[in-house]
């Protein structure tokens, strides 16, 4: 919505924003209008590792940003090929780019396909992206695929073993470095508390 153009109603996505991230021009027309920029966050990390339930908990605090869970999409939109995920982070962030501004940044759960955010038309609208993965021990977090998202998928609960380790070895996103979080044996509250702080920290920077 925001980058329609006021004065022609050109709707393509093919607007330039300047490098001081105040204004969209339209490239048919040439007009120009001013928007908020901010930064988007990204709470990542493996299937069952609590990307969700700390959202849910952001959502009952009084705070300076907008929790969003991604998985919503997938009951919208295919997420086979690569296309397909490309295609889910234009959208994610065609829609976060209208909601901020209303003057708030937006924070959205979401495991994998990181790289996608990086390579959309969309970038252009934000300050930066930070990325936010949320870790623990391998033996917790199978306590938490099995006893509190019921998985018992041996293949699932590896392979997001392996990638739980992937973000705590390497974890590294067109070239920054994703910040972690070890949530073994912590509430929910604890890492609700960590989440908050770290986007509150990055804001006001």
């Amino acid at each position: 919505m925001i980058d329609l153009c006021p004065q022609c109603h050109n709707h393509e996505w093919n607007k330039e924003v300047t490098p001081d991230k105040q204004q969209i021009t339209c490239p048919n027309c040439g007009h120009s209008w001013n928007f908020k920029a901010m930064p988007l966050f990204i709470l990542t990390g493996c299937s069952g590792v609590g990307k969700t339930t700390t959202a849910m908990e952001l959502q009952q605090r009084d705070i300076n940003f907008i929790p969003m869970d991604a998985d919503f999409l997938y009951n919208l939109m295919p997420h086979e090929t690569d296309e397909d995920y490309k295609n889910m982070a234009e959208q994610i962030m065609s829609l976060s780019k209208d909601i901020m501004q209303s003057g708030k940044p937006l924070l959205w759960t979401k495991a994998g396909a990181l790289d996608c955010f990086e390579e959309t038309y969309h970038l252009q609208f934000f300050t930066k992206i930070y990325y936010l993965a949320l870790v623990c021990s391998d033996k917790e977090l199978e306590k938490r695929m099995r006893e509190g998202r019921k998985i018992s998928d041996l293949n699932w609960i590896t392979s997001s073993i392996d990638y739980n380790q992937w973000f705590m070895e390497h974890g590294i996103i067109s070239g920054q470095k994703i910040d972690t979080y070890d949530i073994t044996g912590k509430d929910v509250h604890e890492v609700a508390n960590y989440v908050q702080h770290w986007i509150d920290e990055k804001v006001e920077a």
